[in-house]
C-alpha cells in the first residue's frame, strides 16, 4: 500500500532541501507536486484542497532550526499533516460495557466482511483474552452462514448457528441472549453485503441495529475502491452511526486514497487495516505508523509488535545462547529463521515496513519472492539431521536425493547452500566483532541519507 504515493512523494521532497527558510515561492513547485501525488494516490478533492492549505499554512516562512534541512522541516509538517488527515491516534474499540459487547458489521458485498468477522474474532480471543461468539445474520447468501462456521472453527471462537430461512432480526436477538446467558464477552454480528441506495436492505439493518445496540458499529470497506471507499462509507453513516471502519485489501492497493479519505470525509476513525489472507492478517490503524510508511521512513514500530508477537521465544533464546557459546550456525538454525519470516507475512511484509525501503530499485524488489522461502524450507527439511549440521558433507549424490526429495533442481540446492554459507559468515562477524559491527555493516547498506532514504537531507 502506497507505494505509488511514497516514491512521488520521495522524489518531490528532495528538490525543496538545500534553502536557508521555506518561502512560499521555493514551496510552490513542491506543493504543487505533492498535490498531484495525492490525485493520482485517489484521495478525494476536498482531502487533497485542504491537506495542500494547511502544509502550506504552516511551512511559509517557518525559519529552519539549527538541527534540520529544510527539506526535514517541511516533511516534518507533511508528516504531520498526514496524521491529522487520518485521525491522530490509534481509536480502539470501546468495548467497555456490559458485557456482552456487541460489535455489528456492515459494508458492501465482497468487501470481506466475514473474513474480518473471523480476523477480529481470533484477534480479540489472542491478544484481549476475550470470549468471542460470532454469528451470520446473511440470509441472502447460502454460502455465507457456512464460511463464518468454518473460520470461527479455524480461529478458535464460537459460532453460533444460523439458517436462511430465518429473519436477521431474530438471529441477532437469539445470539445477544445466548451471549448474556453464558457469559460471553463481546458478540460479533455479521449482516448482508448491501448497496446504501437499497432502501428495503438499509432499513433492515437499521432494525438489527436497534434491535441489539450495538457499542460498535464497523464498516467493513475494500480499499481497491480508492476514494469511492468513503464516499460510500458516509453513506452508511449517515442512516446507521458508524463507530468506525475497517479497510481491507490494502495489500492489493498500492495507491492508499481510501485511507487519506475516509476520517475526512465521514468524520470515522479507521479502527483496522485487513492486510493479506490469513487469519491473523489485521492490524489496528495507527495514523503515525502510516504516515511514516507513505514518507519512506518505514514502520519500525509495527515491525517489532510482529516480531513480539510471532516469535518463539524458546527457539530465539536457544539461538542467542549458541551465539554466546559460539557455537556454529547450522541449516537446522536457517530454516528456523526462515519460519519465524514466514509467520511474520513473509519477506515483502517484513521489508514494507523498513526505513528506506521505498528507495529500493523495482528490480531488487521484483526478486524478493516470498516462494522463494517455501522451497529452501523444502530442501533443508528433504535433508537428514548430520546433513544439517554438517553441509560441508553434501556433495554429489547427496545433493540429488536432496533435489529430488523436495522437487527441485540440483542448482537450486546449490543456491541455497551458497545463501548459507554467505548468512553463516556474516554471523561469524557478528560474534566476533558483535552487535555493534552488525549494525555498522547495516548502516553501510541504508540508502544514503540514512533511515528513511535520501530525500531527507
Amino acid at each position: 500500500m502506497f507505494e505509488n504515493l511514497s516514491e512521488r512523494l520521495s522524489r518531490t521532497l528532495k528538490n525543496i532541501s538545500g534553502r536557508g527558510r521555506l518561502t512560499e515561492d521555493n514551496i510552490k513547485e513542491t506543493l504543487r507536486e505533492v498535490r498531484m501525488a495525492l490525485l493520482e494516490a485517489d484521495v478525494a478533492l476536498p482531502v487533497v484542497r485542504d491537506f495542500v492549505k494547511r502544509v502550506k499554512e504552516r511551512a511559509v516562512g517557518i525559519e529552519v532550526s539549527k538541527t534540520l534541512t529544510p527539506g526535514q522541516e517541511f516533511i516534518k509538517i507533511v508528516q504531520a499533516e498526514l496524521e491529522a488527515v487520518m485521525g491522530d491516534a490509534n481509536e480502539q474499540l470501546d468495548l467497555a460495557t456490559q458485557p456482552p459487547a456487541v460489535i455489528l458489521m456492515a459494508g458492501l458485498q465482497g468487501a470481506g466482511k466475514t473474513t474480518s468477522v473471523g480476523k477480529l474474532g481470533k484477534m480479540l480471543k489472542e491478544r484481549h483474552k476475550k470470549k468471542v461468539l460470532v454469528v451470520s445474520a446473511d440470509v441472502y447468501r447460502p454460502a455465507a452462514i457456512k464460511q463464518l462456521e468454518t473460520l470461527a472453527s479455524e480461529v478458535g471462537v464460537d459460532f453460533f448457528p444460523s439458517s436462511a430461512d430465518q429473519n436477521p432480526v431474530d438471529i441477532a436477538k437469539a445470539a445477544l441472549d445466548e451471549g448474556k446467558l453464558k457469559f460471553y464477552d463481546v458478540v460479533i454480528v455479521d449482516t448482508a453485503g448491501r448497496l446504501h441506495v437499497d432502501d428495503a436492505m438499509m432499513d433492515e439493518i437499521k432494525d438489527v441495529h436497534h434491535a441489539i445496540n450495538p457499542v460498535e458499529t464497523l464498516f467493513v470497506v475494500d480499499a481497491m475502491t480508492g476514494q469511492d471507499a468513503a464516499n460510500t462509507a458516509k453513506a452508511f453513516n449517515d442512516a446507521l452511526a458508524l463507530t468506525g471502519v475497517v479497510l481491507t485489501k490494502v495489500d492489493g492497493d498500492a495507491r492508499g486514497g481510501a485511507a487519506l479519505s475516509v476520517r475526512h470525509i465521514t468524520g470515522k476513525p479507521i479502527k483496522f487495516l485487513g492486510v493479506g489472507e490469513k487469519t491473523d492478517a489485521l492490524e489496528p490503524f495507527h495514523p503515525d505508523r502510516v504516515a511514516s510508511r507513505i514518507l519512506g521512513m518505514g514502520d519500525v514500530l509495527s515491525l517489532i509488535e510482529d516480531l513480539e508477537r510471532n516469535v518463539d521465544k524458546d527457539k530465539a533464546e536457544k539461538m542467542a545462547k549458541k551465539f554466546k557459546e559460539k557455537k556454529g550456525f547450522d541449516l537446522g538454525d536457517f530454516r528456523d529463521q526462515l519460519q519465524q519470516m514466514k509467520s511474520m507475512g513473509g519477506m515483502m511484509g517484513m521489508m514494507d515496513k523498513l526505513p528506506g525501503m521505498s528507495n529500493l530499485p523495482a528490480n531488487v524488489k521484483d526478486n524478493v519472492d516470498d516462494k522463494m522461502f517455501v522451497q529452501m524450507e523444502a530442501i533443508i527439511n528433504s535433508m537428514t539431521p548430520r546433513e544439517r549440521q554438517r553441509p560441508e558433507i553434501i556433495k554429489g549424490s547427496r545433493k540429488k536425493r536432496i533435489a529430488a526429495g523436495s522437487g527441485t533442481q540440483v542448482q537450486d540446492v546449490n543456491r541455497l547452500l551458497k545463501q548459507f554459507t554467505q548468512m553463516q559468515k556474516m554471523m561469524k562477524k557478528m560474534q566476533k566483532g558483535g552487535m555493534r559491527n552488525m549494525m555498522r555493516q547495516m548502516k553501510g547498506m541504508m540508502p544514503p541519507g540514512g533511515p528513511g532514504g535520501g530525500f531527507m537531507g
